[in-house]
């Protein structure tokens, strides 16, 4: 058995083999991204083999290269492999080499590698968050103007067309040329927009029609398609996380601990290096749920959060409430039911 570490880059791989002993066999070499039959010819007297890379843009195209018989691909997380990233001294053939030595001391933290069809998934649901997140920040451009002048809309209202209207009548008198002109232009940008993300939000409902996961996810009130489809890109197959606090801690939403001596537990803020897509989405349909099924026992267990510990607080604890009654949904598919689960995990 040999071990190959790879260094990923755009244009170009470094990579180094080891023996199950650790006897370097490969001496690190640079092999460009064009030159993938090279590749193929340097790993093949190694087999059987373990490949192990770094989380970056690079890493689909090898998995989809090397992934196969005689070749077992460990995708390695890069922000949590503390010996390369706060190394005093690196280099591509360090990293290379390393990379290997430690999956053969079993100290690689390895992450899920996504099917073609996720990969695929996650690329249309991106691209999607990125507008929609240009458009909020356009909107928060006119909000600043508005507050400029001591005015002040709801959020939310300004995209609609009542919101236009107002402020054309309302706040158009009170603003000068230049805040005029740059509050037209940012609605010009908001229009060319628009009908991007409505064209992505029809290829979400239709990718989504083909999961039976979506669907089983769509009955929890206040998640709709695209946010039933991030959360099956995310985690299936859901069998990967042995019990619900696997997924929960994967999705960012338990806080870390810390004892020292005979000093009691500490809890810190949630983890930083967790899945960011799969807790936004979990505590941002938190919200949506308690506004569209308030008197559910989830809305009812916010709500007793929020008055003890705040809504920040509440908001996070919920979320992880929610996180393992969806995987209760996944692992046995059933619809979603109006009554807690169990928290023994």
């Amino acid at each position: 058995m040999f071990v190959a570490g790879i260094d990923a880059h755009a244009t170009y791989s470094v990579i180094a083999i080891v023996s199950n002993t650790g006897e370097l066999v490969q001496k690190p070499v640079r092999v460009r991204s064009s030159e993938a039959d090279r590749l193929d010819a340097l790993l093949e007297p190694f087999r059987p083999l373990e490949v192990v890379v770094e989380t970056s843009p690079a890493w689909p195209w090898l998995f989809d290269r090397l992934e196969g018989p005689g070749v077992h691909f460990v995708l390695a997380h890069a922000k949590r492999l503390r010996v390369i990233a706060e190394s005093n001294y690196k280099s591509d053939d360090i990293d290379a080499e390393l990379l290997a030595r430690m999956r053969l001391a079993g100290l690689i933290p390895e992450v899920h590698t996504k099917s073609v069809e996720q990969r695929e998934q996650a690329v249309l649901l991106r691209g999607r968050a990125r507008l929609v997140r240009q458009r909020t920040q356009m909107a928060n451009r006119i909000h600043s103007q508005l507050h400029n002048v001591g005015l002040c809309l709801e959020r939310g209202h300004l995209l609609t067309q009542g919101g236009r209207a107002w402020v054309r009548t309302e706040a158009w008198p009170r603003l000068g040329e230049e805040r005029r002109m740059f509050i037209t232009m940012q609605w010009a940008l908001i229009d060319q927009l628009e009908p991007m993300i409505k064209t992505l939000d029809r290829r979400v409902e239709r990718m989504g029609r083909d999961n039976p996961a979506v669907a089983l996810l769509e009955t929890i009130p206040g998640i709709g398609a695209y946010r039933a489809l991030v959360i099956a890109t995310e985690t299936l197959p859901i069998t990967r996380f042995r019990t619900p606090a696997h997924l929960v801690s994967y999705a960012g939403l338990a806080p870390r601990s810390s004892q020292s001596g005979m000093r009691p537990i500490r809890h810190k803020s949630i983890p930083a290096g967790a899945n960011r897509w799969l807790r936004g989405t979990f505590v941002r349909a938190v919200v949506s749920h308690v506004a569209n099924a308030p008197d559910s026992w989830l809305s009812e267990s916010y709500e007793q959060m929020k008055q003890r510990l705040g809504w920040q607080v509440a908001r996070v604890a919920t979320a992880r409430r929610l996180a393992r009654a969806v995987h209760a949904m996944l692992r046995t598919g059933e619809v979603w039911r109006d009554q807690p689960i169990s928290q023994k995990n």
